[in-house]
């Protein structure tokens, strides 16, 4: 069996696989963190539109995730730190670095996410960059950092 693109160690269908694939609920923050970044490896939008949390969804736009997800070459999730989110919890933070390339140029995507739980269920419901990588300064991809220094996604700030 394939690994998870998560970096749990487990088999993919054993982990992310139950949250993306056969619904089960994820059961904190941290494993939707996850989960998210395996739909993004694994081309799964419908899911991590989904993840979002229904009041932020607005703000998601399904051709940029198509985008990011299928321009992009992922080569790891690193989780740095989590406050609540656990089973018990109602909002949780999950800070991460996923790392990836796309047109060429390597990106360590640092963020800071705020995930909340309404009727058992988690969601992701917004984002902070941290340590914001260098990007091309002729194109801002929806999901980069806002070249304004906002410390948010393009999508969210300036864009």
């Amino acid at each position: 069996m394939a690994k998870c693109a998560c970096g749990s160690g487990n088999d993919y269908k054993k982990c992310c696989a139950l949250y993306i694939k056969d619904g089960v609920k994820a059961p904190t923050a941290e494993a939707l963190m996850r989960a998210r970044y395996t739909a993004y490896v694994e081309k799964q939008v419908d899911f991590i539109i989904d993840s979002h949390d229904p009041e932020t969804r607005k703000d998601v736009s399904r051709e940029s995730v198509e985008e990011w997800a299928n321009d992009s070459k992922w080569f790891g999730l690193e989780i740095l730190k989590t406050a609540r989110g656990g089973e018990e919890d109602k909002t949780g933070v999950v800070e991460f670095i996923a790392e990836y390339k796309q047109n060429g140029t390597k990106f360590k995507h640092h963020e800071h996410s705020d995930f909340v739980k309404k009727k058992g269920k988690w969601y992701f419901h917004d984002s902070r960059m941290i340590n914001e990588p260098v990007v091309n300064a002729n194109k801002v991809g929806r999901n980069d950092p806002c070249p304004c220094g906002s410390g948010k996604k393009y999508k969210k700030c300036c864009g």
